[in-house]
C-alpha cells in the first residue's frame, strides 16, 4: 500500500481529517467568496437581476450538487474502496466509467431544461424581464454544463486517491479566473461586453473548463497514483453498477434538496420581487457554510471508503462521528454569527430596505440551525464512502416534506407569511441532521 492509504487506515483520525480537509475547505471558501462577489456584481444591476438569479439558483444548485456531490461522491467512494482493497487496475477502469456517466448527466440536464425549463421558471414566478434574464442564464450554463460535470468527476477521482491538494489548488485558481471574468462580463469591466447576469454563467463555464483540462493532464501523467490510460478504456457492467449503486440513490438528495429550494422559492415569490431577492441573498450566503462542510465531507468520503474497502468498519464509524460533529460545530458557529450580525453584511447585497428586511428575517430564522445542516451534509458524504445511502435519502425526503408542507401551511392555514416559511425550513434542517446522526449510531453502515 502507498503511504496515503496507510495513513487513511492507521493515523489518528482528527489530525488526519484536519490535514485532508484543509485544502478543500480553503478552496471551497474561496469559491464561496466568488459566489458572493458575483451576487454583489449582480446587485449593481438592480433588484430584478437579483430576483432573476434567485429564480435560476435552483438550476445551478442541482447541477453542481449532482456533479460534485452525488456523482463526485460516488466516484470518490468507488475509487477509494478499490484502493483500499489494493486493486489499482480496477480504479483506472472506473475513471473511464465515471467520465461517460458525467457526459450523460450533462446531456440529460440540458435536454430536460430545453423541454421544460421555461415552464418551470414561469411556475416559480418568472415573467417579463425577470423570466428573460433567468432563462438566458440557465441556457448558457447548461449548454456548457459538461465541463462542470467533468470537473466534478475528475476532482472526485483525485480525492479518492487521497490527493486533496491538487484539485483544491485548481479550484482556487479557477475561482480567481471566474471572479475576474464575472466583473468583466456582468458589469462590462476591463473592456469586456456587458452581458448582465448571463456573464456569471459564462465565467463559471470558463473556470470549469480550466479545471477539467488541468485535471485531464494530471491524470494522464506518471505522477498520478492512478492514470487515465487508453489500455484501461473498457466498460463493464459491474463497474457501472459500483458507481451507480451510490450515485443513483445519492442523486435523490440533490433532487429533494433543490426541490426544497424550488418550493420555498415558489412560496416566497408570492410576496413579490423584493421578497424573492431577499431570499436569494439569504440562500446564497449559505455558501459560507458549504466550504467547511464540503471540505470535511469530501475528506470523509475518501477516508471512510478506504476503510470500508479494507473491512475496517469500526474506524470508518469513528471517522463519521468525529467528522460529522466537527462539521456541525463549525457550521453552527457560522450560522450564529450571521444571524446575530445581519447589519454588518446584508447591506453589501441588498439594494433596498424591503430586500434587506427579508434577508434579515431569513437568516435569523435559519442561521441558528446551520449546525444541524452541517452535521447532516457531512454524514451524507461519509455515507457515500460507506456505500450506505438509505438513511441519507430518508432524511433528505423528510427535510423536503417538512419544509414544503410547513411552508404551505404557514401561508394558507396560519397566515404567518414569510416568517412561517423560514421557520419551517429551519425545522427541516434540524431534523435532517438529527436523523443522520441517529442512523449512524444505530449501525446503518454495518447493515449496508
Amino acid at each position: 500500500m502507498d503511504t496515503r492509504t496507510q495513513e487513511f487506515l492507521n493515523d489518528p483520525i482528527l489530525p488526519l481529517l484536519a490535514r485532508m480537509a484543509a485544502p478543500n475547505t480553503i478552496a471551497f471558501f474561496i469559491q464561496a467568496i466568488v459566489v458572493l462577489t458575483e451576487v454583489w456584481f449582480i446587485s449593481k444591476l438592480g433588484t430584478t437581476s437579483l430576483a432573476a438569479v434567485a429564480l435560476a439558483f435552483p438550476i445551478l444548485m442541482i447541477t453542481q450538487q449532482m456533479a460534485f456531490g452525488a456523482l463526485g461522491g460516488a466516484v470518490t467512494s468507488s475509487i477509494a474502496r478499490s484502493i483500499g482493497t489494493g486493486d489499482t487496475e480496477r480504479a483506472e477502469k472506473l475513471l473511464w466509467h465515471s467520465l461517460l456517466i458525467a457526459s450523460c448527466g450533462a446531456l440529460v440536464f440540458l435536454l430536460a431544461f430545453l423541454l421544460g425549463g421555461e415552464s418551470l421558471l414561469r411556475i416559480l414566478g418568472g415573467k417579463g424581464p425577470l423570466l428573460e434574464e433567468s432563462l438566458s442564464y440557465c441556457m448558457i450554463f447548461l449548454s456548457g454544463g459538461i465541463v462542470i460535470w467533468l470537473s466534478g468527476s475528475l476532482s472526485a477521482a483525485l480525492r479518492g486517491m487521497g490527493n486533496m491538494l491538487y484539485p483544491a489548488m485548481l479550484m482556487s485558481i479557477s475561482s480567481g479566473i471566474q471572479v475576474i471574468l464575472s466583473g468583466g462580463f456582468i458589469l462590462g469591466w476591463f473592456g469586456f461586453p456587458k452581458l448582465g447576469i448571463a456573464g456569471a454563467a459564462v465565467s463559471a463555464l470558463a473556470g470549469g473548463s480550466f479545471m477539467s483540462l488541468m485535471m485531464f493532464l494530471k491524470l494522464s501523467s506518471s505522477s498520478s497514483k492512478i492514470n487515465l490510460r487508453i489500455s484501461s478504456f473498457s466498460f463493464e457492467k459491474e463497474l457501472f453498477k459500483d458507481i451507480l449503486d451510490v450515485f443513483l440513490p445519492a442523486s435523490l438528495a440533490p433532487v429533494f434538496t433543490v426541490g426544497t429550494v424550488l418550493v420555498l422559492t415558489g412560496l416566497v415569490g408570492q410576496f413579490g420581487t423584493a421578497a424573492l431577492a431577499g431570499y436569494g441573498i439569504g440562500s446564497r450566503v449559505e455558501f459560507l457554510m458549504i466550504p467547511l462542510v464540503f471540505g470535511i465531507g469530501t475528506a470523509m468520503t475518501a477516508m471512510v471508503g478506504t476503510n470500508i474497502g479494507a473491512k475496517n468498519i469500526e474506524r470508518a464509524e469513528r471517522i463519521g462521528w468525529l467528522g460529522g460533529i466537527s462539521a456541525g460545530f463549525f457550521a453552527g458557529i457560522i450560522g450564529i454569527v450571521l444571524a446575530l450580525t445581519p447589519e454588518l453584511w446584508i447591506n453589501f447585497f441588498a439594494s433596498d430596505e424591503a430586500t434587506y428586511l427579508v434577508t434579515k428575517q431569513y437568516i435569523q430564522a435559519v442561521g441558528f440551525c446551520y449546525g444541524f445542516q452541517g452535521l447532516g451534509l457531512s454524514l451524507y458524504f461519509a455515507s457515500q464512502g460507506a456505500s450506505a445511502m438509505k438513511w441519507p435519502i430518508i432524511a433528505t425526503v423528510t427535510r423536503f416534506t417538512v419544509a414544503a408542507l410547513g411552508g404551505w401551511a404557514a401561508i394558507y392555514w396560519f397566515s404567518s407569511g414569510l416568517a412561517g416559511i423560514f421557520y419551517s425550513a429551519a425545522i427541516a434542517m434540524t431534523l435532517f441532521g438529527l436523523m443522520l446522526l441517529i442512523s449512524l449510531r444505530m449501525g446503518a453502515w454495518r447493515k449496508s
